[in-house]
């Protein structure tokens, strides 16, 4: 946790280029909340789930914005999660508690669920990266990912923390929409003695 912090402050220095900035013998100590400020993918509890109007997401001028349901009511009967908007999506996804408008266009459309788990070897302690098919496709269609965020072909895609911290690859939602980069192990989750992939990844 404490070095996903440091490499988010380093990337932020860099973008802002106000890297080289240095800290005087004497300067206080920066505050915990100060650094988590420079990383979006960490917001404060209390300003999750805002309303659209609220949420930098969404457009606050358009009247359509202020029609649309508050996620806080929205999410009030969904399975709880740990972390982010603080909503299992995949236990809602199990439970029918949500249920993807795939066919909103077509009413004979059917979602292809694909069973298909890539691993990603990763470099020092941590597990290996499981990227799990099937919980994404089961609301998802392939061109949300596919060719513009990540193209369909093995060793073509180099992804890293840096990266996904910034909003690139699988940052594109996790730590928007889906759970953030905090939940290291829900991700990592194959470790490198062989153990098979954890089923329950992304939970």
């Amino acid at each position: 946790m404490k070095r996903i912090s440091i490499i988010a402050v380093a990337v932020v220095f860099a973008v802002a280029g106000i890297v080289g900035s240095r800290v005087e013998a004497g300067d206080p100590p920066a505050k915990v909340g100060e650094v988590n400020t420079f990383n979006r993918l960490m917001r404060p509890k209390e300003d999750r789930n805002m309303p659209p109007a609220l949420d930098g997401i969404h457009d606050a001028d358009n009247k359509g914005t202020h029609m649309l349901q508050q996620p806080r009511d929205a999410f009030g009967t969904l399975p709880k999660g740990n972390a982010g908007n603080y909503v299992n999506w995949v236990q809602a996804l199990k439970d029918k508690a949500i249920t993807p408008r795939y066919d909103r266009l077509n009413p004979k459309e059917e979602a292809m669920v694909m069973d298909l788990d890539i691993v990603r070897e990763v470099k020092g302690f941590m597990p290996d990266v499981v990227y799990p098919h099937d919980r994404h496709t089961e609301w998802l269609d392939c061109s949300n990912c596919h060719p513009d965020i990540f193209i369909p072909e093995k060793g073509k895609n180099t992804i890293s923390m840096a990266q996904i911290l910034m909003g690139q690859k699988c940052g594109v939602c996790h730590g928007k929409v889906a759970f953030p980069v905090s939940e290291c192990r829900l991700c990592h989750s194959k470790k490198k003695d062989g153990t098979q992939p954890a089923k329950t990844a992304g939970k």
